[in-house]
């Protein structure tokens, strides 16, 4: 029961902060630390232990002097950050190094997914082919699945044969329907082929042969008349 209650109250409170990783120096840059803290207090009580200085301590940003002095400006800040620890007294100057440059190690801003798909294969019963199930998330908020079923492995057989025979019976009515068309057209050729040879030619053609004969004949002579 004291379990449980913890555990509740955990829940209830909320997941603590994580410590994030923070780089801090003195006022002249003489000395560099690193810290790890999760809130801006822990922040400031690390870096005074760290660069030993004297109560109080102030925070500003090394790149140019920015004031870190709320929480909530605190957690915007990336990991990584260069700060700068100043004790009373103390002021921020611009460093003299041309090309100093703060931000070397700082770490790529955290990643968002924008989509995740998985893909789950199961079996509910042994003499199945297997279920899969896909599953895509977008932007890690909206999901969507889809899951798909398939049966035994003797009915999917017997559906993939029947739908074999449908389609062999389709195209057997397919190739007999054409053949017989042919057929016909083929007959119905031949038919007018022979009317054809059988027909008289025409007398368009008997005009040339009229053409080669003498219109009229020579007359004989008299002397072979009388004989």
């Amino acid at each position: 029961v004291s379990a449980s209650a913890s555990m509740t109250q955990q829940l209830l409170a909320g997941p603590a902060p994580r410590p994030r990783p923070y780089r801090v120096c003195n006022w002249d840059r003489s000395l560099r630390k690193g810290v790890m803290a999760p809130s801006l207090a822990e922040l400031l009580r690390q870096a005074q232990s760290a660069l030993a200085l004297p109560a109080p301590v102030v925070l500003v940003l090394d790149e140019d002097g920015t004031a870190v002095e709320t929480e909530s400006f605190f957690k915007t800040l990336e990991e990584g950050t260069a700060l700068m620890a100043l004790s009373k007294g103390q002021t921020w100057t611009a460093p003299k190094t041309r090309g100093y440059q703060v931000s070397l190690s700082r770490k790529p801003p955290r990643r968002i997914d924008v989509a995740c798909v998985t893909f789950d294969l199961y079996k509910t019963h042994p003499k199945d082919l297997g279920c899969l199930n896909v599953k895509a998330t977008l932007y890690g908020t909206y999901s969507m699945s889809y899951d798909l079923r398939c049966y035994g492995a003797r009915r999917l057989v017997k559906e993939a044969l029947r739908w074999g025979l449908f389609t062999m019976q389709a195209t057997g009515h397919v190739l007999l329907g054409t053949s017989c068309y042919m057929q016909q057209l083929l007959d119905a050729t031949e038919e007018e082929q022979k009317e054809e040879e059988k027909s008289p030619p025409p007398l368009q053609n008997l005009l040339p042969l009229q053409n080669l004969l003498p219109r009229s004949l020579p007359a004989l002579p008299y002397k072979k008349m009388s004989q």
